[in-house]
């Protein structure tokens, strides 16, 4: 067993993950599913934002669904698809991580994390094939040796990409994608940009996605979530800084 690796530890006492990896997978009958997560830069780091939706089918299944999760003290991940599946991965991460840094007496690398998740996303791909269990995640870190804010986005497959502004996933991504690129040309770059801007920004694309994607909340009935993370670590945005700007952007 190669040492501060968790999977490896899983599978010595008889364990797999995914559980289903080497079994039948799951019935993919009533599934339930997040929706759009935005990442976006800001001049301090990364800025997540999220709506609240799950949906089950064309159902509704809950409005306060939790889409953006912390991994550790500089790493977040915000993930839509299979809500299951994503919340097994998130919390095997979550132990991974751990476990290696507290079996190898460090922490694990920036680059160990992101392979980390790369690795489990392809140990997900014969369920993603059959339409069970899949999910894209956009994670978000604050990388020390860069003093800077970084975000990766990632295919089905494992394979692993590099956003310079901005990421986003889920059923209403693809609905907001030329709105990121005006707003980065007509305002200038999120890296660039106050928190407040930021934040400003990525909720009216919330608002925007909601209106051309009936998955996607938006920012109303239910605050959204929203959570940054930087060289202080993570850190939510407060309930009252969401409502002043929900009730802005749903007067304009």
């Amino acid at each position: 067993m190669s040492y501060g690796n968790f999977a490896q530890l899983l599978e010595a006492h008889g364990l797999r993950f995914p559980p289903w990896e080497a079994g039948v997978p799951p019935s993919p009958a009533h599934a339930v599913e997040g929706t759009t997560v935005i990442a976006v830069k800001f001049h301090k780091g990364v800025l997540n934002v999220a709506d609240r939706r799950a949906t089950a089918g064309n159902a509704i299944f809950s409005e306060e669904a939790e889409k953006i999760l912390k991994l550790d003290d500089e790493t977040l991940i915000a993930i839509a698809g299979s809500y299951a599946a994503a919340f097994e991965a998130v919390r095997f991460l979550q132990h991974s991580f751990k476990y290696y840094a507290r079996s190898q007496l460090q922490e694990l690398s920036l680059e160990g994390k992101l392979s980390e998740v790369s690795r489990v996303l392809s140990r997900a791909l014969p369920g993603a094939l059959q339409g069970i269990g899949g999910f894209l995640p956009i994670v978000s870190a604050f990388d020390r040796e860069k003093n800077e804010g970084r975000i990766f986005f990632y295919d089905v497959m494992g394979a692993r990409f590099e956003s310079r502004e901005f990421g986003a996933a889920g059923s209403g991504a693809e609905r907001i994608r030329g709105a990121f690129e005006y707003i980065v040309r007509t305002k200038g770059p999120f890296h660039k940009m106050k928190l407040e801007d930021a934040l400003a920004e990525a909720l009216l694309l919330l608002e925007i996605a909601a209106s051309l994607d009936t998955a996607t909340g938006g920012l109303r009935p239910h605050l959204p979530l929203a959570k940054t993370v930087t060289a202080d670590g993570v850190t939510d945005i407060p309930e009252e800084t969401l409502r002043a700007l929900q009730r802005a952007l749903v007067r304009e």
